[in-house]
């Protein structure tokens, strides 16, 4: 559990949740089922590039 400041509203702390939720790497099974054809997920999101739109 990543913990966040008390002075967030909580819809905001459910939407950065969420995106921390989804910046995680492809799971090892997903690999060996696919032969590794997902090695990278498409959709990860670096802090330091990009920016989240709030």
């Amino acid at each position: 559990m990543i913990s966040m400041s008390v002075n967030k509203p909580t819809a905001l702390k459910r939407r950065l949740m969420k995106k921390i939720n989804q910046n995680r790497r492809v799971p090892a099974w997903v690999m060996m089922r696919t032969n590794r054809t997902f090695v990278r997920h498409p959709h990860r999101r670096s802090w330091r590039h990009s920016k989240l739109k709030e």
